[in-house]
Formats: C-alpha cells, sequence, structure tokens
C-alpha cells in the first residue's frame, strides 16, 4: 500500500495471485464465521488487516475486476476505464473535507492514511445493470474519517464529488452524464462499519480504473453509489444531489439499494449474472441488500423501500 518499501513483501508479492487466493479460501473455510452471510478472518499475515464483515465467496480475478467495469469519465464501454484511466494523474491527490464538519480542510492521501489502519474486505458488487463480482477491497471505514473531521450536530448527509480533468478524463466529452460525478449518502449509512474509503485492491494500491487514489465503497447499494477518484467530501443537512438521479430520476433514486423486489424500468432485477462464468452461465438470485440484511436492513425500518428506491 502507500508508502510500503519495496523490501516490505506480503504474501501476494512473492506468490501467483492464483495460488495466494487459494491458501485465502482454505483459510477462509477454516475460520468462517456464520453471521448472515458475513464470514470471519479470511487470512493473517496480509498487508491489510483480515475483516469479520468479509464473505468466503471465492473473489473474481484481479483481471476481470480491472478489465470489466463502468467509469464513464474514460468511456461507457466496459473496457474502456482499464483503456484509457492510465492518464489519470494520482501524485499529489488531495480530498477537501467540509461542510458541517468541526475541522474542515484539504486532506493529502498521507494525511488521509496517517494513523489509519487498513482492513481487507471482500465484498459483494452488484451493479444496477445485473451483472456481479466479489471483490478484495483494502480500505478503511469512512466512519474513521468524519470522526477525525467531527461531524457537527446538524449534518444529515454525506456528499461526495469525483475529479473533473477534461484532459485527462477523456470521457467526460461524451456529456452523458452531467460532470463532475457527485453522489451522497445518509450520514447513518455513511458511519455505518460496512461503508469503507478504499485505497487497494488485492492488497496493492487501487488501479486508477477502479477509482485510484480513494473511493467509496458501499456494498449493500448498487455500484455506482460507490463513487470512484475522490476530490470532495461535504457534510449538509440537506438531501445531496446525485448524478445518476439528476439524469434519470424515474429510474435511479437517491438510495439504489440492491433490493430483487423491486425492478429497473427496463430490466428485472430478481437475478445477476455473475462474471467469470461465462454470458451463459447460469444467472443467481439476487439477495436483498446484496445479503447484507442483518447489518443495514435496521436503517431503512419503517421505510417504504419501493417509494424510496
Amino acid at each position: 500500500m502507500a508508502g510500503r518499501w519495496k523490501n516490505d513483501l506480503n504474501w501476494s508479492d512473492v506468490t501467483p495471485k492464483s495460488a495466494w487466493l487459494n491458501r485465502r479460501q482454505i483459510m477462509a473455510g477454516a475460520g468462517a464465521l456464520a453471521l448472515g452471510g458475513i464470514a470471519g478472518p479470511a487470512l493473517a499475515n496480509l498487508g491489510a488487516k483480515p475483516s469479520r464483515y468479509s464473505t468466503v465467496e471465492e473473489p473474481n480475478t484481479l483481471e476481470h475486476i480491472t478489465t470489466y467495469n463502468n467509469f464513464y469519465e474514460f468511456g461507457t464501454g466496459k473496457d474502456d476505464p482499464a483503456q484509457n484511466a492510465h492518464r489519470l494523474t494520482t501524485d499529489g491527490w488531495e480530498v477537501e473535507v467540509g461542510g458541517l464538519v468541526d475541522k474542515p480542510g484539504t486532506w493529502t492521501m498521507d494525511d488521509i492514511l496517517k494513523g489509519t489502519t487498513l482492513e481487507e474486505r471482500i465484498y459483494r458488487l452488484r451493479c444496477v445493470e445485473g451483472w456481479s463480482m466479489i471483490i478484495p477491497w483494502v480500505g478503511f471505514e469512512l466512519s474513521d474519517l468524519l470522526n477525525r473531521v467531527g461531524v457537527q450536530s446538524g449534518a444529515k448527509y454525506v456528499a461526495f464529488e469525483t475529479a473533473l480533468r477534461p484532459d485527462e478524463m477523456t470521457g467526460v466529452s461524451s456529456r452523458v452524464l452531467d460532470w463532475p460525478y457527485v453522489e451522497g449518502l445518509r450520514l447513518d449509512e455513511a458511519m455505518n462499519p460496512l461503508t469503507i474509503l478504499a485505497t487497494g485492491l488485492y492488497d496493492e494500491p487501487i488501479p486508477n480504473q477502479n477509482g485510484a487514489p480513494i473511493r467509496l465503497v458501499v456494498p449493500w447499494k448498487y455500484g455506482f453509489k460507490s463513487i470512484k477518484s475522490i476530490v470532495r467530501i461535504t457534510l449538509t443537512d440537506d438531501e445531496p444531489p446525485t448524478s445518476w438521479n439528476k439524469t434519470q430520476p424515474r429510474e435511479y433514486g437517491f438510495y439504489s439499494n440492491v433490493n430483487p423486489s423491486v425492478d429497473h424500468p427496463r430490466w428485472s432485477q430478481a437475478t445477476e449474472r455473475r462474471i467469470g462464468g461465462g454470458l451463459r452461465a447460469r444467472r443467481i438470485p439476487t439477495l436483498m441488500f446484496n445479503g447484507y440484511g442483518a447489518e443495514v436492513a435496521e436503517l431503512y425500518d419503517g421505510m417504504d423501500l419501493a417509494k424510496h428506491f
């Protein structure tokens, strides 16, 4: 991860990914805890600490994760980010944190990571388009950063903004969205321990096409809620605008929780295609809240999730 010396090696540095993954699976199976589909520690001796919130499902390969994704700032094709995101300059990256906080300011990545304990979180990712992956992120809970800046009592939401660099992000010329990309969470969603800021993938720095150098990961929501390449985080008392909701409000709500009983206007959300199984692979049932209901369902007690989609 950031700041690691070249001779500070992990198992993943000296072992092929496939062998490393097999070892992880063996140890995960031995140490799994039955907790609403969430497993216990996957493995010790990694650069990042394992987490009890990780799933024991087999992660997708690094190739799957880095070559099949959506990052429209670099193009609308699934392989466009892998082809074009190398243009993004991440050296000297800064994140502005402001709004209803006690300590507003601009943070470098070194500032953000200083004193932070990184964890490995092997999470399900469910895209609103009907496909899914299992991804081994490395990061830390968003609540850690919010607690450091001091959330004021009037704050109810957290707004996020992606970098906008037309010279590097060639896809913004398409105007498929109103740039820059923006997203938001309710404060209690942001403070939930499942919500992380990811800076790594497979125990290595996160690739540009996956949201370098820092991105949000909210595993119980559709993937577009997990905003990439963040440059601004703002605490506010008003529900913030979100990019897809602004573009197509009938199709994309503010919450965008994974919900197999609420279809997209143009397709069913009852099942999903796991990437890596081939186009003819059997579709699998989609789980409510992407399988994280035990951890997040209470956030929505009393809400009509068909109305607040």
